[in-house]
C-alpha cells in the first residue's frame, strides 16, 4: 500500500526488502476495549494495544523480519510513542484529507518487547504457538 497507494510520502522510493513487512491496518475499537466506557482513544494505551504491538514484533523476530513499515496519522504517531515503541518517520509526512499522515519504520529488535514491557506489563510472550516452520529467535533461547 505504500507503494502504490501512499507514494506520496515515500517520494524518492518505497521502502522494499525481504526482510521488512508492511502493518497496513492496526486498529483497536475504544468501545470494545474499554467495556462501554468513553475514554479518550487519541490517548490511550491500554492492554490490548500493548498486545498487538507484542504479537507483532514477536511474529516478526519468529519469522526473520527486523523492520515493519507503516502508514499512519497523527494519533497513532502519540499512541507509538505513549506505548514506548519508537519509530523512524521516512519521506515526507503529508495531509491527506484532513489527517496528518506519517510513513514509519519500526525496527523489530530483541528490546522491543521489553520496551513495550514497560507500559503493558505483559507476560514475555504473547503469542500462544511458535508459527509454522519458524525457530525460535535468538533473544528466547
Amino acid at each position: 500500500m505504500l507503494r502504490d497507494v501512499f507514494s506520496i510520502l515515500v517520494p524518492d522510493g518505497t521502502v522494499e526488502s525481504p526482510l521488512i513487512w508492511e502493518s497496513s491496518r492496526f486498529a483497536i475499537n475504544p468501545r470494545i476495549v474499554l467495556a462501554g466506557t468513553r475514554g479518550d482513544a487519541n490517548h490511550i494505551v491500554n492492554r490490548t494495544t500493548i498486545e498487538l504491538l507484542c504479537g507483532i514484533v514477536e511474529a516478526c523476530q519468529r519469522a526473520g523480519i527486523e523492520h515493519v513499515v507503516s502508514v499512519f496519522d497523527a494519533r497513532m504517531a502519540r499512541i507509538f510513542r505513549a506505548a514506548n515503541c519508537p519509530f523512524k518517520i521516512i519521506g515526507t509526512p503529508a495531509r491527506i484529507g484532513k489527517t496528518m499522515t506519517y510513513a514509519g519504520l519500526f525496527e523489530m529488535t530483541n528490546d522491543m518487547p521489553a520496551r513495550l514491557d514497560q507500559v503493558g506489563g505483559l507476560p514475555p510472550v504473547v503469542l500462544s504457538a511458535p508459527l509454522e516452520g519458524a525457530g525460535k529467535p535468538a533473544a528466547w533461547s
